[in-house]
């Protein structure tokens, strides 16, 4: 087991949301993948259901992820998205082999 933190973010936009959900969800990557700490930040796309995205991401450690579910650039997700989402769930999680 590594130190590290793995997070599995599942996104899912409501009908007729999902332009909105996947123009904001795409604006989280650049400036995440600048924070300290970001190890790897992949957004995913459903081939099945588009209205679902997964976010898979390596944080150094817990406290760096923390800070960045404070960020202002989440934080302005969370507000623009409010009320969009289907699905909102996020699994901090150890890498095991």
């Amino acid at each position: 087991m590594t130190d590290t933190l793995i997070i599995i973010a599942h996104i899912e936009a409501r009908e007729r949301k999902l332009d909105l959900v996947k123009k904001e969800v795409l604006a989280l990557i650049e400036p995440t993948k600048k924070e300290q700490g970001c190890l790897r930040y992949e957004l995913n796309q459903d081939h099945t259901n588009p209205n679902l995205f997964i976010f898979t991401e390596e944080w150094e450690n817990h406290d760096l992820w923390q800070k960045h579910m404070e960020n202002t650039h989440l934080q302005a997700f969370v507000k623009t998205t409010d009320g969009t989402l289907e699905k909102l769930e996020v699994y901090q999680m150890s890498r095991l082999a």
